[in-house]
């Protein structure tokens, strides 16, 4: 009986030991990424919102900057801030960093400044906008894709968000300063440069628009299509937009401007975070996300 029970035990460790073994020769599998949250970026443009008017030297501006700054950093990018003064004011542009820049980054930019009068506006026109959709949104759907983006993705990457984009046609000064200052000071040629203006509409409808690059429209259709994204991202033109593209445009480079010029509230009191929706700021992220990591 002794025995019996002595060979059983045997058996049994072999047993285990083989179960060890076997456990570890299977591959580990392999965590996905994080997938592009709404919620979580319709949280960074209620911040935004919730700062106030980001006019060009406001308070609220300089808490926007702030804020992008540390939500960069405890993402884990290189950050960066080009600092210039135009007609006297001092313009500071942002940027995020991951990866061998001196390849050519696939850039993505947004301005974070918001326009200082509801010019537009139906009843009273000399009031800072709080632009919800014109301005927060494009930055929230950046800082978002800084969370989410992989350390270890091929492609190099740098996140621009330009200041000083809204005050064009107001005391003769021109729009896109920023990022005309930005698109200027390259030294490396980016791969691609994708701004998104106007992104978080709740009726979002993103049409092709008539100066940004052909090749680069079609790739991001393409992934929206296979994303089931086709009620939002329509393949057709209808909009030729100046925008923060064009300087980027002006040097050769392939520059798209993702916009939904749709937007009733563009430039009135009434463009607030409440126009704006984390569904439409999520299926943007994801097109990016995905065109990032899996399609280039």
């Amino acid at each position: 009986m002794r025995s019996r029970l002595h060979a059983s035990r045997l058996l049994l460790l072999f047993l285990a030991g083989f179960l060890l073994l076997l456990a570890g020769c299977t591959p580990a599998t392999k965590t996905p990424p994080p997938q592009f949250d709404g919620q979580r970026a319709m949280k960074d443009a209620q911040t935004q919102c919730d700062f106030g008017p980001r006019t060009l030297g406001s308070e609220a501006h300089a808490k926007t900057r702030a804020y992008i700054r540390d939500t960069l950093k405890q993402a884990g990018w290189q950050v960066g801030v080009q600092e210039f003064t135009y007609r006297g004011e001092t313009i500071r542009n942002i940027t995020g960093a991951r990866g061998d820049q001196a390849a050519g980054p696939v850039l993505i930019g947004a301005h974070y400044d918001t326009r200082p009068v509801s010019d537009r506006d139906p009843q009273v026109r000399n009031e800072p906008i709080i632009g919800g959709n014109d301005g927060a949104s494009g930055v929230a759907v950046l800082l978002e894709l800084a969370r989410v983006l992989p350390p270890d993705l091929a492609t190099p990457v740098q996140l621009a968000f330009f200041d000083a984009e809204d005050l064009g046609d107001l005391a003769g000064w021109p729009f896109s300063i920023g990022a005309t200052h930005l698109a200027q000071s390259l030294t490396v040629t980016p791969t691609a440069v994708i701004v998104l203006d106007m992104i978080g509409d709740a009726d979002l409808q993103i049409y092709h628009e008539g100066n940004s690059d052909p090749q680069l429209t079609r790739q991001i259709w393409d992934v929206a299509a296979k994303l089931g994204y086709g009620d939002a991202f329509i393949p057709r033109r209808k909009w030729t937009m100046i925008d923060d593209h064009i300087p980027f445009r002006q040097r050769g480079f392939a520059a798209l401007d993702l916009i939904d010029f749709d937007y009733p509230y563009w430039h009135t009191r009434q463009d607030t975070c409440d126009k704006i929706s984390a569904d439409s700021m999520e299926k943007v992220g994801r097109v990016i996300q995905e065109w990032l990591v899996n399609d280039r």
